[in-house]
């Protein structure tokens, strides 16, 4: 995946390494002022990603104030093999941001992805900051009153332990009496969060919440012994578990799977270009040999939606 060299648990971690790390995209991340930590143009060069040729029918429908400028398109780099921070430091990499360029090639327009803090996104859609957010997020009812959404993409969540002395977690039942490690403003922290409240209402010890701004952040906790059990996004924890060399593991099955949405501004007139292109690029194959490249094809749909929330 291209990765640095630097260990992925060691005392430092490198952003590229914290993507491998971070989980619970499709959670609700965080909203706070927003803070951009990279910025780059991530072209068809850099990413490997098969040259597009302009969809007409999409582009026709971009409207004409978003075919004049570079599109913002923010991504959270904490989280691969999604998104994260490349070899050289600096350049926005995974295939979040490959087929970002993919789109980008099929409408016409130009695309800039920059490193931005999950929670923040969001908030930047709707004060005009940013013009896209590809960061592995869910399609969830609670965002699409802020936000559109085009579906590109399934997941669930999935729990990782340390492989030797980790606890058996099989459903979040199991999460009773242990301590968790997770991302601010994810869909895992509302899950863990939402436990502990059952475990106590059954009468069983609580679950303790640990709840970090970044996913290297909750990875080191789990590493550390500050935590027992990590849970992400289950394309995210699976990379977690093999770039682990052996220290983590996956425990049960992952649940609650459901679609990732590109995000837009609310009625701002991309929804429907973005699904038009995205159609034309499952059709012609692009958007699988990406998906196969970062070996997440099993997460592929056929028929991208606006939003199609479920819950």
């Amino acid at each position: 995946m291209h990765l640095p060299k630097t260990s992925l648990f060691g005392g430092l971690v490198v952003c590229s390494v914290v993507a491998v790390l971070a989980a619970g995209c499709g959670g609700s991340k965080k909203s706070a002022s927003t803070t951009t930590t990279a910025a780059t143009t991530t072209s068809a060069a850099a990413t490997g990603t098969t040259k597009v040729v302009v969809v007409k029918k999409a582009a026709a429908l971009v409207p004409a104030k978003e075919k004049s400028k570079t599109l913002i398109v923010a991504a959270d780099a904490t989280y691969a093999p999604n998104e994260f921070i490349g070899s050289n430091g600096k350049t926005v990499v995974g295939w979040d941001p490959e087929l970002a360029q993919a789109l980008a090639q099929a409408l016409g327009v130009k695309m800039k992805v920059v490193n931005a803090t999950f929670a923040t996104i969001i908030p930047g859609l709707q004060s005009g900051k940013y013009d896209i957010g590809m960061s592995s997020f869910s399609d969830t009812k609670a965002r699409e009153k802020v936000v559109d959404f085009v579906t590109y993409f399934t997941a669930g969540t999935s729990f990782y332990v340390k492989a030797h002395g980790g606890p058996n977690i099989q459903t979040l039942a199991d999460l009773c009496g242990h301590s968790v490690s997770v991302e601010t403003g994810t869909t895992q922290l509302d899950d863990a969060t939402g436990q502990n409240k059952k475990c106590k209402s059954g009468g069983k010890p609580g679950v303790t919440v640990h709840a970090y701004p970044d996913q290297n952040a909750a990875n080191l906790a789990i590493s550390s012994g500050r935590a027992q059990v990590g849970m992400a996004d289950s394309p995210v924890a699976a990379y977690i578990v093999k770039q682990s060399h052996g220290q983590f593991k996956l425990s049960g099955k992952s649940y609650n799977n459901a679609p990732y949405g590109i995000a837009l501004p609310k009625g701002n007139g991309m929804a429907k270009p973005i699904q038009t292109a995205l159609k034309a690029l499952i059709a012609d194959g692009t958007y699988m040999k990406i998906l196969q490249k970062w070996g997440v094809q099993a997460g592929a749909i056929n028929n991208p939606q606006i939003n199609a929330a479920v819950s």
